[in-house]
């Protein structure tokens, strides 16, 4: 009897095991909880969204998609940690990370693995100067929305003095400093300094940039600290206008600055989806699925789609077939034409400045 319960459950492992077989596997790694988990939630949101769509038709190479959710905590140590979990776990590709620092410690892991990523908002150089084959970004870099931001504050604005913060991250430093080289000397910059991620209180900072008299202040950082130092500044009689960069450009910035403090915020961007004829169908489902849109939702979406068109394409799992047909095709998406070129980052990547009125945010100038 015990002989032929072992050959029982021996069975029932072995298809048990062979129905696990039966899926691809996709990994989503960003900022799941904590400060930035509104970032996360809308990597998820749209992943989950692209992915249901793609088992209603039957999945890829015959078999249902399961995607595995990882949680970073915008933390790089926890990035590489993730990242190792997700490979060993058998992803064919990754979506993710968010923040620049967690992507680029988490890119070797992922080289290493020989399994592709692609992120839909990592925009820091370092990430594609690498020159890891499988690392892919649908978003911009730095340099060119820094370049964008100088010019504007250059010949839109026509100012002669301004302070330039950061946050101290990968991206947030990244930011400030391709936008004070852009700004190439033909504006002052009477403050330069970093804060701490995760801090509440900025108002010594704040003073001391207030004794400045700076016609603006720049920020390169995430939506969490850019609210705080809006509105710390606004109470401390700090009326000048303040910029900032993609990081920043999510409704929550608006809600923890304040309607009134936020106004007149500008902020680096891509252009505005909803002008996007492409991108209507999509932008229609998440609402009527999630609600608004988060500003890399859409990147997220097409990232995903990207990678599972690679996979069919491919015709198989293996991660170097992979890899080679992200370089080689265009894909059709929600945000239009998108080529990577041999870095792995878009071959158009436009920028623009955005405003916040009214407690939303327009756009307002291009370059």
């Amino acid at each position: 009897m015990k002989k032929y319960l072992l050959l029982f459950l021996s069975i029932v492992l072995t298809l048990s095991c062979a129905k696990k077989e039966e899926t691809i596997k996709i990994g989503i790694a960003g900022p799941m909880t904590g400060d930035q988990a509104k970032m996360g939630t809308d990597f998820k949101n749209s992943v989950t969204l692209a992915v249901e769509e793609w088992n209603a038709k039957g999945g890829v190479l015959g078999k249902k998609i399961a995607v595995m959710i990882a949680d970073d905590q915008r933390d790089p140590k926890q990035a590489v940690s993730v990242a190792n979990k997700l490979v060993n776990k058998g992803a064919v590709g990754i979506i993710g990370h968010f923040n620049s620092s967690c992507s680029i410690p988490a890119s070797d892991v992922y080289n290493r693995a020989g399994i592709p990523m692609i992120t839909p908002a990592s925009t820091n150089p370092q990430l594609t100067e690498k020159g890891y084959r499988g690392v892919f970004r649908v978003c911009g870099r730095d340099d060119q929305q820094g370049k964008v931001a100088a010019g504007f504050v250059i010949h839109q604005l026509k100012l002669k003095k301004v302070v330039v913060i950061h946050d101290k991250t990968t991206y947030g430093q990244g930011l400030a400093d391709e936008f004070k080289k852009f700004l190439g000397g033909m504006v002052e910059v009477v403050y330069y300094g970093g804060i701490v991620q995760g801090d509440k209180d900025f108002k010594t900072v704040l003073t001391a940039i207030k004794d400045k008299k700076p016609e603006l202040i720049f920020f390169g950082g995430i939506y969490p600290e850019a609210g705080l130092l809006v509105k710390q500044a606004r109470e401390l009689g700090l009326s000048v206008p303040f910029m900032s960069g993609d990081g920043t450009i999510d409704p929550k910035f608006i809600e923890i600055a304040g309607a009134q403090a936020a106004e007149g915020t500008y902020l680096t961007f891509s252009p505005d989806p909803q002008h996007i004829p492409t991108a209507k169908e999509f932008i229609d489902k998440y609402k009527a699925r999630y609600g608004e849109l988060g500003p890399y939702s859409i990147y997220a979406y097409d990232a995903t789609n990207i990678l599972l068109t690679a996979v069919k394409e491919a015709g198989t799992k293996d991660g170097k077939a992979i890899i080679e047909r992200l370089h080689s095709m265009e894909f059709s998406g929600a945000l239009g034409k998108i080529k990577f070129d041999n870095r792995g980052d878009v071959t158009v990547a436009p920028y623009v400045v955005w405003i916040t009125k009214n407690g939303k945010f327009e756009e307002y100038w291009k370059l």
